[in-house]
C-alpha cells in the first residue's frame, strides 16, 4: 500500500468549493468570512510554491435571490439567467479576497464539451498554466449561460475532476457538507462507519454513495465517487474533507477527518498511459536519428528534427513518430496541424513564426505528451 497522499507534498491542487459552503442557503448571500479563511489557506500554499486551482459553485445560488426566483426548482433558461448574474458577484468576490494577499484572480468558464473537444482542451490548459506561470489563481465555474442540457457537467464535483486531470494536478480537494465517505449516510444512518481512506472504487464502494439534500447543490456523494473515478484515471488523489470550518485546507494539513481516494499512478504516468492506450493516431511525423537520440535523453521533439510528415492531423490530435527505417519510436501530441507541420519541418524553432505568421510552441511535441517505445 501507498504512502497516503497530502496537500503538503503536492505541487498542483484543485479546490472544489460546494455552494452551500459559499452562499448562505437563506440569503443568497457570499459568506465573506468564510471565503476569506479559505483564501488565506490558498495564500499559505502559493508562498510554498504550489499551484492551486478553484472551482467554484454559487454562482447560480446567489444569482436566483438577485433575480427574485427564491428556492423552487428552476428550469434550464431560468438557471442560465441566474448563473449570468451571480457569476458576477462571484468573480468580484474573489478578485477582492485573493488581491489582499496580492494573487491575481482570473476567471474560467468552461463547458463539458470543451473538455471533449482537443482543440479547445488544448487552448483551456493552455491558458491556465499561462495563468499558473504569472502567479495566478484560476478560478473556474461551468459556463452555464450558454451550455445546453447535453453539453453541461451538471455538477461542479466532476468539472473539477476533468480539469484536475487537464492540468495534471495532484490532488483534487473537494470541500463538502461532509467529512468523507461513509458507509451509509450518516444523517440517516447513525451506523454508518467513516471510511479513511479508498484505494480502488469496487461496487462496495459505489453501494455507499447517498443522495444530495440541498436545493441548490447539484452534486452529492454519487457525483463526488463519479469525480473519483476521472481523477484516480487521470492520476490524481482525490480527497473529500469537511468545508464548514475556518482555515478548511490547513485543517485536511493537521489531520481533520477526511476520506482520501488513492491513484495508483502519478498524473504524468496516467497521461502518458492515455495517450498510447486511448488515442487512435491520426498521422505519423518522421525523424532523424538525432532526433531519435535526443528523445531518448528526455527532449522534446522539434522541428528540425523532422523529415517528413505523413496523414491529415489537427493540433493536438495523436501522432506516430517513425524513425527512417519505418519503425514506430513512439507516439505523442503534436502541436501543429498536418499542413503548418509540413511548412516548418527541418527548421529551427526562431524560424517557426516567419515561416507561419503567428508564434506557436517551440516543440513539435512536448516531452510530457510523449511516450517513447523500448
Amino acid at each position: 500500500m501507498t504512502t497516503t497522499p497530502s496537500l503538503g507534498s503536492s505541487r498542483r491542487v484543485v479546490v472544489k468549493i460546494g455552494s452551500a459552503l459559499l452562499v448562505d442557503q437563506e440569503s443568497g448571500e457570499l459568506k465573506h468570512r468564510w471565503l476569506e479563511e479559505l483564501v488565506a489557506d490558498v495564500a499559505a500554499l502559493k508562498a510554498r510554491q504550489k499551484d492551486v486551482l478553484i472551482v467554484s459553485s454559487g454562482a447560480i445560488a446567489v444569482g436566483r435571490r438577485l433575480l427574485g426566483y427564491g428556492g423552487r426548482a428552476l428550469r434550464l433558461e431560468e438557471k442560465q439567467a441566474a448563473a449570468a448574474c451571480g457569476q458576477v458577484k462571484l468573480a468580484h468576490a474573489y478578485q477582492d479576497v485573493l488581491s489582499r494577499h496580492r494573487i491575481m484572480a482570473a476567471q474560467i468558464l468552461l463547458t463539458f464539451d470543451d473538455t471533449e473537444s482537443r482543440r479547445r482542451y488544448l487552448n483551456a490548459r493552455s491558458t491556465i498554466n499561462t495563468l499558473l506561470s504569472a502567479g495566478a489563481v484560476p478560478v473556474i465555474n461551468e459556463n452555464d449561460t450558454v451550455a445546453t442540457q447535453e453539453i453541461r457537467f451538471g455538477d461542479n464535483d466532476r468539472l473539477a475532476a476533468r480539469v484536475a486531470g487537464m492540468m495534471s494536478a495532484d490532488v483534487l480537494v473537494l470541500l463538502s457538507d461532509v467529512d468523507g465517505l461513509y458507509t451509509a449516510d450518516p444523517r440517516i444512518d447513525p451506523s454508518a462507519r467513516w471510511i479513511e481512506r479508498v484505494d480502488a472504487l469496487t461496487s462496495e464502494i459505489d453501494a455507499m454513495a447517498g443522495r444530495t439534500r440541498s436545493s441548490d447543490a447539484s452534486g452529492g456523494m454519487i457525483t463526488k465517487l463519479a469525480a473519483a473515478r476521472i481523477a484516480l484515471g487521470a492520476g490524481c488523489h482525490m480527497v473529500i474533507a469537511k468545508g464548514a470550518v475556518d482555515r478548511p485546507l490547513s485543517a485536511i494539513e493537521q489531520g481533520a477527518r477526511s476520506t482520501w481516494f488513492v491513484a495508483g499512478a502519478s498524473p504524468l504516468a496516467a497521461r502518458k498511459q492515455w495517450i498510447v492506450n486511448t488515442l487512435k493516431p491520426r498521422g505519423a511525423l518522421i525523424i532523424d536519428a538525432g532526433a531519435a537520440s535526443a528523445l531518448k535523453q528526455g527532449r522534446s521533439l522539434l522541428p528540425a528534427g523532422v523529415k517528413g510528415v505523413e496523414g491529415d492531423f489537427m493540433r493536438g490530435d495523436a501522432v506516430s513518430l517513425r524513425r527512417p527505417d519505418g519503425a514506430e519510436a513512439g507516439r505523442g501530441l503534436v502541436a501543429y496541424s498536418a499542413s503548418d507541420a509540413k511548412l516548418i519541418i527541418g527548421h529551427k524553432t526562431g524560424e517557426i513564426e516567419p515561416i507561419l505568421g503567428y508564434r506557436g510552441r517551440d516543440e513539435m511535441i512536448h516531452r510530457d505528451d510523449l511516450v517513447l517505445f523500448e
